[in-house]
């Protein structure tokens, strides 16, 4: 990174060379003019992209530096260094497009906190300007507010002012959970809405990154059915719905969502679009593929109804019908056999596998094990490698 020193008097350059922290703030080539015009062809030749520049100089001035470089969009920092403090004088220079500017004397901590906000500010734009080149600027701040929103619901410290930032002005908003079958590919939806909220200044939709079947969206009040409507009518898959008091300030996401996922879990939503379509076969068979693939997980029937839309009894009575087991004898088994390969094939503790799979409690999954299996995981591990030992 280049930073250009620009003042006639030789002296001033030389503090400020000397002041400056520079390696510290990624500062690897210090150039100098004595002038403007001096200035503009060392600009154009290695272009800078820090600049400090005295105000008054002979033929041009630091004013006239600068408004050249706006008019080649020079996307680098210009601090403007003056002996005087005027109002007159700042308004022009913030009109400029200058990043900030430094009194005379010029002092060392003063100027480095310049120096390093500069850098900071430029390197955050270069990164923008680099995701635009590449097309992909759109998509990382999306998945950034998504990310930022998803610490909202599960507590985690959020920035509100980056979600307003996304958001319409208004004094109260509306927080809405949609919760999509958990085998239907959701982000096209989610993306579709919001694009849709935006274009109307309505709000935004946001996909929970901890859950991908979940989407919170934040209206404007009073506006949620119009939006509901559109839904409807451009939605070709079913989803359920609950909405919750409206929020005051976007503080108030955590409370609120925890509000939502209880209405969620009392079933008290709305539907849009049935599942009639699909016979109970295949949406069992839907729920023990996710059974097989989360069982290390904590699953429940409750978590099961929300995903795939049936309720917790219905589930229950199939599973056993359909399986010939209940779901939480089914989940233990699945966590048997892969302990019994982890303890066989791997040398991770026997707490460690307790973790993996799901037990805080060592002593209980051991005690389990043995049940299933009828010896601890102790003997089963020293009995598989007394196996293997005498097969060799």
């Amino acid at each position: 990174m280049k930073t250009l020193i620009v003042d006639d008097e030789f002296h001033v350059r030389d503090v400020i060379r000397h002041l400056g922290q520079w390696k510290k703030y990624g500062i690897t080539d210090i150039l100098e003019a004595r002038n403007g015009e001096e200035a503009k062809r060392i600009i154009e030749r290695e272009n800078p992209e820090i600049i400090f520049t005295d105000v008054k100089m002979p033929g041009m001035s630091g004013i006239e530096l600068i408004e050249w470089l706006n008019t080649i969009s020079y996307p680098g920092k210009v601090i403007l260094i003056t002996g005087f403090d005027d109002y007159s004088f700042m308004r022009k220079a913030i009109q400029c497009g200058s990043f900030d500017y430094l009194l005379k004397p010029i002092e060392a901590d003063a100027f480095n906190k310049t120096l390093e906000e500069s850098v900071k500010s430029w390197t955050n734009e270069e990164e923008d300007r680099c995701y635009k080149e590449a097309g992909v600027y759109e998509d990382v701040k999306r998945l950034r507010m998504n990310q930022v929103v998803t610490n909202a619901c599960i507590g985690e410290p959020f920035d509100t002012n980056e979600i307003t930032s996304c958001l319409p002005q208004t004094d109260e908003y509306d927080l809405t959970l949609i919760s999509f079958y958990q085998m239907h590919h959701s982000d096209p939806y989610i993306q579709l809405l919001a694009d849709e909220l935006v274009d109307r200044g309505l709000g935004n939709a946001y996909a929970l990154q901890n859950d991908h079947s979940l989407c919170l969206v934040i209206t404007t009040q009073r506006l949620w059915l119009s939006v509901e409507e559109w839904i409807s009518h451009q939605f070709d898959i079913p989803v359920h719905i609950v909405s919750c008091d409206p929020l005051k300030s976007l503080e108030e996401i955590p409370k609120s969502f925890q509000s939502l996922q209880k209405a969620v879990k009392n079933q008290n939503f709305r539907s849009i679009h049935s599942l009639n379509n699909l016979d109970d076969a295949r949406r069992m068979q839907d729920i023990v593929s996710y059974v097989e693939t989360y069982y290390m997980e904590e699953l429940s029937l409750e978590k099961l109804s929300t995903r795939f839309f049936l309720s917790r009894e219905h589930i229950s009575r199939k599973f056993k019908q359909e399986i010939g087991m209940t779901l939480s004898k089914y989940i233990m088994n699945l966590r048997i056999d892969q302990a019994k390969y982890w303890l066989s094939e791997q040398d991770e503790s026997i707490y460690s596998i307790s973790l993996m799979l799901g037990y805080r409690d060592e002593n209980y999954f051991s005690k389990l094990f043995k049940k299933v299996v009828g010896m601890t995981p102790f003997e089963y591990r020293n009995g598989e490698k007394k196996l293997q030992i005498e097969s060799k």
